[in-house]
């Protein structure tokens, strides 16, 4: 094999070798032929024709943009310091490429402006107590403003928001005072509420003795029924008694009943006679 045979074989392999493309899972590839859209190749073995036609790989994974610090003029005419995290995805493969001129760099640059107009609309305080709604609606206007760009933005994150100095020493006094104000009316409840279990304790205790002293003393009005009850049946007994022996004293006739000796029922003054 003569020597213009063995370079014409390896011009042809490393030309055989040069057009070959391997595309991950993670891209797509846009292949371009003499500077003219071609088609969109999917992953794995993709072969194009060196310097006639050209690929060009786009990420198709979640990506993230950092939207650098920049300083904002609040409603309230407080400047303060920002920054914030953009995240997309590509959709649309061939616009993220022909339709705007680098989607990242303009996705920030939309973002960064966005930004400014969304937090110049309310106070300072609002935009730290509602970073979630200033996150909402950066991420509403990026989507409607991106529509063209080829990428879905997925979420919008601020990151930090840093007023000036002297205001967040203003700010730190507040919620000082605040705190300082919930724990004296927590302690104020605390000491009501302990207050009020002591007088219902107090309560409960006088209720338990008064119910006590009225057993006590219903107990005691019954013993007393039952005694004098007693006394009356025994007196009714005595009198019988004395009635009887008074009667015999005097030879009286008395009659007996089933329920005892009945005075009323004595008949005359009868000798007794023994048989």
């Amino acid at each position: 094999m003569t020597i213009g045979g063995i370079i014409a074989i390896a011009g042809g392999l490393i030309f055989l070798l040069s057009g070959i493309k391997i595309v991950r899972p993670t891209h797509k590839m846009l292949i371009e032929t003499l500077g003219k859209y071609k088609k969109t190749a999917g992953q794995g073995f993709n072969w194009i024709i060196p310097i006639i036609q050209k690929g060009i790989y786009v990420n198709v994974t979640e990506q993230m943009v950092d939207i650098p610090e920049q300083t904002v003029q609040t409603s309230d005419k407080l400047n303060t310091k920002v920054d914030a995290m953009v995240y997309y995805q590509v959709k649309d493969v061939k616009a993220s490429e022909y339709n705007v001129n680098n989607h990242r760099r303009q996705l920030a640059s939309l973002a960064r402006t966005t930004l400014r107009a969304v937090m110049g609309k309310l106070t300072l305080t609002q935009c730290i107590q509602n970073r979630e709604k200033i996150n909402v609606d950066v991420e509403k206007t990026l989507v409607k403003e991106t529509k063209s760009y080829g990428v879905e933005v997925l979420r919008v994150e601020i990151q930090r928001i840093e007023p000036p100095e002297d205001v967040q020493e203003s700010m730190n006094n507040v919620v000082k005072a605040e705190q300082d104000k919930i724990a004296a009316t927590d302690l104020a409840t605390a000491r009501e509420t302990e207050a009020d279990g002591k007088r219902m304790a107090d309560i409960k205790i006088a209720e338990g003795r008064k119910k006590a002293s009225i057993l006590e003393a219903e107990g005691k009005s019954e013993a007393f029924k039952l005694i004098n009850k007693e006394f009356k049946g025994n007196a009714i007994i005595e009198k019988k008694l004395t009635v009887t022996e008074n009667s015999l004293k005097n030879n009286s006739k008395i009659i007996l009943t089933e329920k005892g000796i009945n005075p009323q029922l004595i008949i005359g003054e009868l000798p007794l006679t023994k048989k």
